[in-house]
């Protein structure tokens, strides 16, 4: 591969230079890359290190108490973004402290809860049904008991599904033209299947994808997502590090780091992103403190691409991505209930410590 030009970035710099705010210097000077020539990053490319930072540091003022950090950035004083790391945000810490390590560790259990909670992915609707229902398990399930919580839930026009993300309906598949009743019949149709114990057999973080992939509803995002999920349980033992598949925040804040991708595809980029996050962060004098040791995983730098497509919506307005939003719609509000965070125990986290810095 060549070796990128220093032209070609600065080129690129000076065409974008209409989209750093007036008498504000929000970047670095260019970064020249050697190993992922012809790949041409754009002045975002460096921001993109920097949101990682303040929102790990965000993490940490939480973690300790302390909430000066946040008005050094106004955009993070007024909206809502996802932490550094997925294992950090509220509802992932729920899922894995209340759903997948709370009860019944064989794989059929651990299975069913952590895809019911994830096809709502809403802390409340689990609440509701586990109130509703006296608990949560397969053993004990009823499609009549379930349906029956989330409709009443529905009738008192309380959210049952997080605006996380779009569930597709699933009518085409499953006939109900009620979204939850066909979700719940796609969990029932993946247990009837045994994907429990499928899952747990699987050969790679990959096979676990393609096999829940297979099934309707479930595309390249979901799949994605719930393979993930599981692998924070006793399911699964993979690197985070092994499999990635870009979604599509995540695909448009990447064209939006780069002007030309030079033939590389944006899984090699995020690849790229987390086998050298060590130098790209000190080459920007960026001092980024690690989830306890723990380095960014793919899935992490994959979801740091999304919410820098969001981020650049309120620095750069005019700077348009591949989805064409202009704004972004959750703004941020303080959570009484603090988090005690706690992590799936393979990792060998020991939270008690003071962070690692990179």
């Amino acid at each position: 591969m060549k070796t990128l030009r220093l032209s070609e970035i600065v080129e690129h710099s000076q065409t974008h230079a209409s989209y750093e705010p007036a008498g504000v210097n929000c970047f670095s000077p260019p970064h020249v890359w050697s190993r992922l020539a012809p790949a041409k990053p754009t002045r975002l490319y460096d921001v993109y290190w920097e949101f990682a930072a303040k929102r790990q540091d965000l993490f940490f003022c939480r973690v300790f108490g302390c909430d000066a950090e946040r008005a050094r950035d106004p955009i993070l004083t007024k909206y809502k973004f996802t932490n550094a790391y997925r294992a950090s945000d509220r509802v992932s810490q729920y899922l894995i402290q209340q759903v997948i390590y709370n009860g019944d560790q064989s794989p059929e259990e651990v299975f069913f809860r952590t895809l019911l909670f994830k096809l709502f992915n809403k802390i409340e609707t689990w609440e509701l049904l586990t109130n509703e229902l006296g608990g949560i398990s397969y053993a004990s399930y009823s499609f009549r008991h379930v349906d029956r919580a989330l409709v009443r839930a529905r009738n008192k026009r309380r959210r049952i599904y997080s605006g996380a993300y779009i569930m597709p309906s699933g009518a085409t598949s499953f006939g109900s033209n009620i979204k939850h009743r066909n979700h719940l019949r796609l969990l029932e149709l993946l247990m009837r299947e045994n994907i429990p114990e499928q899952i747990a057999s699987a050969k790679s973080l990959k096979s676990a994808f393609e096999l829940l992939k297979s099934f309707p509803m479930l595309g390249d995002f979901l799949s994605y997502q719930y393979v993930i999920d599981l692998n924070y349980s006793i399911l699964l033992d993979f690197s985070e590090n092994d499999f990635v598949v870009p979604g599509p925040g995540a695909l448009s804040g990447i064209h939006k780091c780069f002007s030309d991708l030079g033939g590389l595809s944006e899984t090699e980029l995020i690849k790229f992103v987390a086998d050298h996050q060590e130098e790209e962060f000190q080459s920007r004098g960026i001092r980024f403190k690690t989830l306890w040791g723990r380095r960014l995983q793919l899935i992490d730098c994959q979801n740091l691409f999304c919410e820098l497509d969001k981020y650049s919506r309120a620095l750069f307005p005019i700077l348009r991505g591949a989805n064409g939003r202009t704004r972004i719609k959750q703004l941020y509000t303080t959570n009484p209930c603090k988090i005690q965070y706690w992590y799936p125990p393979k990792w060998g986290l020991d939270t008690s410590t003071e962070p690692e810095v990179i």
